[in-house]
This record gives C-alpha cells, structure tokens and sequence, in this order.
C-alpha cells in the first residue's frame, strides 16, 4: 500500500501528515512524541495500511509542519476556550 504525503491548512497553519489505508477502514491516527515527528511511523505504517486508515500528523514545529510563535498558540487555545 502506497503512502501518501499531504499538507493541510489547520486554523492557518501548514500541517504536514502522511496518509495510507482504504477510507473504508477504520482510522488510526499515530500521534508522536516530543522530539519526533511522523517519520518515525514510516517502517509500522506499511504493516497496518490493510487493516486501517492511517494518519500520521507532523505536530506543529515538527517535521514538515510550520512552527507557530507562542502568541499564535496562546490565540487559538483562547478561541477555543470561548466557544
């Protein structure tokens, strides 16, 4: 199965992620840790992406991903608290 590499616009930053897997298949998101990135899932996304529909997210400041300033992180987290 072939993985894919996207960036998507999210609350106006640039986020990198890796995508394999049928949509149809049940969605598993690997998140990685502090200092890391996407990356690190390269050699297990291969093994899963019959069986799920994987996503692996560059977090901001990682990776691929933009970084953010502390004030835009500050802002958004805000917004969200307000809703």
């Amino acid at each position: 199965m072939t993985t894919t590499f996207r960036i998507a616009d999210v609350d106006g930053f640039e986020i990198f992620y890796r995508e394999a897997g049928g949509r149809s298949n049940p969605m598993l998101l690997l998140l990685h840790g502090f200092p890391s990135s996407g990356h690190m899932f390269r050699d297990g996304i291969p093994l899963l992406a019959d069986r799920f529909h994987l996503v692996a997210p560059d977090l901001p400041g990682f990776g691929r991903s933009a970084s953010c300033h502390r004030a835009s992180i500050r802002e958004v987290l805000m917004r969200e608290r307000s809703d």
